[in-house]
């Protein structure tokens, strides 16, 4: 199979290259095919969430196992009537506060939805995608899109279109390259996944809507504690995408050192010491003086200028991105700091914990 990339400006949708891009995409969609598009979070890879054997074909390109669900994305509130059998009225209140926008609700599913989707549980995750270029597609396509991220199963998140291609090219049928501006994905990390059957409510994947936002809309709102870490023979499906598994992983081992801004760089350079077998990156803050000198034994030591430290929103827009770079550099470590748990903090250390989820990886926690 040959990737069709689709380029254009995402700043004119209104032009015939952007149209055209829009309705080739939509029609692959229509006919059962794959294509992955920006959102404000990552990345998805789509196809006709109503269609099983399209969805068959996301699992198939990714090697995503068929126990973890995938989210249906919609570009208006009256493509849930095919989706859901029920809206509560909290659901209701956080779809008008937080849609469109990187939240995901876990909703009662209609008969019409495969179970591919929801990996045979009884919810399935909805979310309204706030990136222009997304809405775009859906509408033209005229059908909920069923889109996890575009990358292998458990690889980092896509937040490019090149970093797309570096997995799964060759895999899919297209790729939407929205270009000059609004290509990468603002937000960086996927959406609060949340489940609003309960009280009190559950957070199962945080994101960038947070569990005080979320309680200051529709009430009582908790975190989900995994019970265990999900392996490749996993039995039950999970009840949430990205529950306890390793995912967002690069290739190098990533060691995380969690530590206050005082002591981060001493920190970081301890850490580094440990790791004198390795070509060392870190993912490095902006303002954290740098100690990380090629030690004895060690090859090299490099850095990706990770953002500010006291602004979590700019470490969540690079970090994926930051280590996709460091392994291109041919790092065996990757060593980088967990930002505080407030905020978006929350979700950046949530994605670096299970990234760090693999045999013989440590931490400096």
């Amino acid at each position: 199979m040959q990737t069709l990339r689709l380029v254009f400006d995402p700043n004119r949708l209104e032009s015939p290259e952007a149209a055209n891009a829009l309705d080739r995409a939509a029609a692959i969609l229509c006919a059962g095919g794959l294509v992955a598009f920006p959102t404000e979070t990552v990345y998805g890879l789509g196809a006709n969430a109503l269609d099983a054997a399209a969805v068959g074909r996301i699992f198939a390109a990714k090697e995503r196992p068929a126990w973890d669900p995938v989210i249906v994305h919609i570009a208006a509130p009256a493509m849930l009537e095919r989706l859901v059998s029920e809206v509560s009225e909290p659901a209701a209140r956080l779809m008008k506060a937080f849609w469109p926008g990187p939240l995901t609700l876990l909703l009662p599913r209609s008969e019409e939805v495969p179970l591919a989707v929801t990996a045979g549980r009884a919810l399935v995750g909805v979310r309204m995608p706030a990136h222009p270029v997304a809405l775009e597609m859906i509408r033209r396509a005229g059908v909920p899109v069923a889109a996890p991220s575009a990358n292998r199963f458990g690889h980092v998140s896509p937040t490019t279109a090149a970093h797309v291609l570096d997995d799964l090219d060759g895999r899919i049928d297209a790729v939407l390259e929205a270009t000059r501006g609004a290509g990468p994905a603002l937000r960086g990390v996927e959406s609060t996944v949340l489940d609003v059957s309960g009280n009190p409510m559950r957070i199962y994947r945080p994101g960038a809507v947070t569990a005080e936002q979320i309680r200051a809309v529709a009430g009582a709102v908790e975190m989900h504690r995994d019970e265990g870490l999900a392996r490749e023979e996993q039995a039950e499906a999970l009840p949430a995408p990205g529950v306890g598994l390793r995912h967002y992983a690069p290739r190098a081992r990533l060691v995380l050192v969690d530590a206050t801004r005082s002591e981060l760089a001493r920190r970081l350079a301890e850490a580094a010491r440990e790791l004198r077998w390795a070509r060392v990156g870190v993912m490095l803050p902006g303002g954290i003086e740098s100690r990380l000198e090629a030690g004895e034994g060690r090859r090299s030591t490099v850095a990706f200028n990770w953002g500010r430290w006291d602004a979590p929103e700019t470490l969540a827009e690079s970090l994926y991105a930051g280590l996709r770079w460091l392994d291109a550099q041919g790092c065996e470590a990757i060593l980088c700091p967990l930002p505080p748990a407030e905020g978006i903090g929350a979700a950046i250390r949530d994605r670096l914990r299970k990234a760090a989820r693999n045999e013989g990886a440590g931490s400096g926690e």
